[in-house]
């Protein structure tokens, strides 16, 4: 994250993006598709490392689909670059959060952990139970139940960023706030 200064003096905290142009490699409609996308193809890489069924759309490192309604309207070949952005419009980002590893509930959950003192050992940081008495549950712990794991590296959506400014030259976005995701080079 950096900050930029808007008209009035202020700083605004924003988020760079840097989007190379896309291009539509394919449209789907509802007679041939059963949906109505538009898939659009983003990067660049060497034809001897593409995939012999994605050799035909072109030299693209990746593939994306979008569904919406205004499909039919747009032709194979055309390029989307960061200038279709306008400043002050909303955007939603979805990115893959930073991963912490294998984390105990009072990080992963935010429980609050066992008493500190009073005869209490080893329970700092524990669940407690995990309910496999047998009332409700019946002698067994439910499905769901929230213990330690793996935390982060989930898909997160961020909806309603602000545009603050678009650089058309280095296909750059700038938004408002923080997007999910580790920090990453161009």
């Amino acid at each position: 994250m950096t900050q930029v200064f808007n008209a009035a003096g202020h700083a605004v905290p924003v988020t760079v993006i840097h989007a190379p142009k896309v291009t539509v490699t394919q449209v789907k409609n509802t007679e041939t598709d059963g949906y109505k996308a538009v898939q659009v193809g983003y990067g660049e890489q060497k034809q001897s490392r593409i995939a012999k069924p994605q050799q035909p759309k072109g030299d693209v490192r990746g593939l994306r689909e979008f569904r919406f309604d205004g499909a039919e309207a747009l032709e194979v070949g055309a390029t989307f670059d960061v200038t279709a952005f306008r400043e002050g419009e909303s955007v939603v980002v979805s990115g893959i959060s930073k991963g912490k590893g294998f984390q105990g509930v009072v990080k992963r959950y935010g429980f609050k952990g066992g008493p500190r003192t009073h005869g209490q050992k080893h329970s700092e940081r524990e669940r407690g139970s995990s309910g496999g008495g047998p009332g409700r549950a019946g002698g067994r712990v439910v499905k769901g139940m929230r213990m330690a794991g793996r935390m982060g590296s989930d898909r997160v959506t961020v909806p309603n960023l602000e545009v603050i400014r678009v650089d058309g030259a280095k296909n750059e976005i700038f938004v408002r706030g923080a997007v999910p995701g580790r920090t990453q080079k161009k």
